[in-house]
Protein backbone atom coordinates (compact mmCIF):
# COMPACT_ATOMS: atom_id res chain seq x y z
CA UNK A 1 0.00 0.00 0.00
CA UNK A 2 2.76 2.39 0.75
CA UNK A 3 5.26 1.58 -1.27
CA UNK A 4 2.66 0.46 -4.71
CA UNK A 5 0.17 2.88 -4.22
CA UNK A 6 1.54 5.88 -2.88
CA UNK A 7 -0.56 5.50 1.07
CA UNK A 8 1.40 7.24 4.00
CA UNK A 9 2.35 5.10 6.44
CA UNK A 10 -0.26 5.98 8.65
CA UNK A 11 -2.98 5.61 6.00
CA UNK A 12 -1.74 2.35 5.68
CA UNK A 13 -1.29 1.05 9.69
CA UNK A 14 -4.70 2.17 10.28
CA UNK A 15 -6.44 0.23 7.65
CA UNK A 16 -4.00 -2.83 8.04
CA UNK A 17 -4.75 -2.42 12.06
CA UNK A 18 -1.51 -2.65 12.76
CA UNK A 19 1.14 -0.15 14.38
CA UNK A 20 2.77 2.66 12.77
CA UNK A 21 6.20 1.56 13.69
CA UNK A 22 5.36 -2.27 12.66
CA UNK A 23 4.15 -0.52 9.59
CA UNK A 24 6.92 1.52 9.11
CA UNK A 25 9.90 -1.20 9.99
CA UNK A 26 8.21 -3.43 7.00
CA UNK A 27 8.31 -0.75 4.59
CA UNK A 28 12.06 0.19 5.41
CA UNK A 29 12.56 -4.17 5.03
CA UNK A 30 10.20 -4.08 1.89
CA UNK A 31 12.30 -1.17 -0.04
CA UNK A 32 15.38 -2.52 1.15
CA UNK A 33 14.60 -6.33 -0.42
CA UNK A 34 13.54 -4.90 -3.57
CA UNK A 35 16.88 -2.90 -3.41
CA UNK A 36 18.67 -6.74 -3.46
CA UNK A 37 19.53 -6.37 0.20
CA UNK A 38 19.06 -9.87 2.23
CA UNK A 39 17.31 -9.05 5.58
CA UNK A 40 18.63 -11.04 8.92
CA UNK A 41 15.40 -11.66 9.73
CA UNK A 42 12.65 -13.53 8.10
CA UNK A 43 12.23 -12.09 4.45
CA UNK A 44 9.14 -10.66 2.94
CA UNK A 45 9.59 -11.03 -0.69
CA UNK A 46 9.48 -14.28 -2.42
CA UNK A 47 12.71 -13.73 -4.13
CA UNK A 48 14.54 -13.20 -0.85
CA UNK A 49 13.11 -15.97 0.80
CA UNK A 50 14.40 -18.01 -1.72
CA UNK A 51 17.68 -17.01 -1.10
CA UNK A 52 17.09 -17.41 2.34
CA UNK A 53 16.33 -20.90 1.94
CA UNK A 54 19.12 -21.61 -0.31
CA UNK A 55 21.79 -20.20 2.17
CA UNK A 56 20.21 -22.17 4.99
CA UNK A 57 21.00 -25.20 3.02
CA UNK A 58 24.49 -24.07 1.93
CA UNK A 59 25.19 -24.18 5.67
CA UNK A 60 23.88 -27.48 6.70
CA UNK A 61 25.89 -29.01 3.43
CA UNK A 62 28.73 -27.35 4.82
CA UNK A 63 28.57 -28.50 8.04
CA UNK A 64 27.42 -32.00 7.03
CA UNK A 65 30.90 -31.99 4.53
CA UNK A 66 32.74 -30.97 7.47
CA UNK A 67 31.29 -33.75 10.10
CA UNK A 68 32.32 -36.25 7.46
CA UNK A 69 35.44 -34.86 7.01
CA UNK A 70 36.60 -35.09 10.43
CA UNK A 71 34.85 -39.27 10.16
CA UNK A 72 36.54 -39.75 7.63
CA UNK A 73 39.86 -38.61 9.61
CA UNK A 74 39.09 -40.45 12.00
CA UNK A 75 38.89 -43.64 9.93
CA UNK A 76 41.74 -43.42 8.15
CA UNK A 77 44.02 -42.77 11.54
CA UNK A 78 42.44 -45.92 13.09
CA UNK A 79 43.15 -47.62 9.93
CA UNK A 80 46.89 -46.68 9.93
CA UNK A 81 47.44 -47.36 13.36
CA UNK A 82 46.18 -50.99 12.76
Amino acid sequence: MVLDKDNSIPEASNAMGVGYTAMRRWVNQLEAERGGHTPKAKAITYDQQRIQALEAKVKQIEWEKEILKKATALLMSDTIKR
